[in-house]
């Protein structure tokens, strides 16, 4: 079946996201325009950083220690002689794949619980007391305890901030199928004998992904923000493994007399955090519905 067959209540957001007129929108949008160029370029330098690095970014090189930018070391290289610019590429890598596993493990979670909160009203009032219980704490000190009590590693990492920014997707979520239940094209599935789960994913969720993708480009740009974090205080993926973090608190202590150790990585974390928020706030721009009626 194809996106033609279908009723534009049933193919909901789903079908809705391929439609050439949408994909016009999107790119007329000067935030989603900026930010979807800006987001393509890191993850093209993060692709092709093994050829695009000039030097092993494990490489330690004690002659050429806390060196300055020159024509061998474009950025400058560490205290351990490592190129600057090699580990800032290879480090884009790293912290984007941590980025991109919280989001796909962030999505199935949280859509997962907030779809069944917001369809059956019995586990409703349960599960999300236990998401309140979870944000009741700011989610960077959430995953700073359970990074801590895991130990430093790339995957605990992911368990640490999916952890933590699953609630927020799940209560995004269960406000959407709550709003899209009592709509009329799923009254007419339900009378039409379709069973709940036919109902809850072809109908509703279909019509429920608009503000789940916003939320996931946010998450996306907050997961690298949380990544340094934890690297930089010693629980996110272990040195020598180049990451923002990591390169950052590994200067810390030169930062007087090689500034350049930090000042490129968080560079970096700038230029990719600012991509994925004017893309996600292109991305509520057109996909918003209330947002589309006031601008009108």
């Amino acid at each position: 079946m194809t996106t033609a067959d279908l009723t534009d209540d049933d193919r909901g957001m789903l079908g809705r996201i391929v439609d050439p007129a949408l994909l016009r929108r999107l790119f007329r949008n000067r935030s989603f325009a900026i930010g979807f160029t800006m987001f393509v370029v890191v993850v093209l330098i993060a692709f092709f950083a093994d050829l695009l690095a000039p030097h092993d970014p494990l490489q330690n090189n004690y002659r050429y220690r806390l060196g300055e930018p020159n024509q061998v070391h474009l950025l400058g290289t560490d205290n351990f002689g490592r190129d600057i610019l090699s580990r800032v590429l290879h480090g884009s890598r790293v912290s984007l794949v941590i980025g991109l596993l919280v989001v796909m493990l962030t999505a199935v979670f949280g859509t997962l619980i907030g779809a069944v909160s917001g369809y059956v009203r019995q586990l409703d009032n349960v599960i999300m007391r236990v998401m309140d219980g979870l944000m009741a704490f700011p989610p960077i000190l959430l995953a700073i305890a359970i990074g801590a009590t895991l130990g430093p590693s790339l995957f605990n990492a992911v368990i640490a901030l999916t952890v933590a920014y699953t609630p927020r997707t799940a209560r995004i979520v269960r406000a959407s199928v709550l709003v899209v239940r009592e709509t009329e094209f799923v009254e007419a599935a339900r009378a039409l004998g379709a069973g709940h789960l036919r109902i809850l994913f072809r109908h509703i969720l279909a019509n429920s992904l608009a503000p789940l993708i916003v939320q996931l480009t946010f998450i996306f740009a907050l997961s690298i923000l949380a990544e340094a974090v934890l690297s930089y205080i010693g629980v996110g993926p272990r040195p020598p493994t180049p990451t923002f973090g990591n390169i950052i608190a590994e200067g810390r202590n030169y930062i007087a007399e090689a500034p350049w150790i930090t000042i490129w990585p968080g560079i970096a974390i700038m230029t990719t955090v600012l991509g994925l928020n004017l893309l996600g706030d292109g991305l509520r721009d057109v996909l918003d519905p209330r947002l589309r009626v006031e601008g009108r």
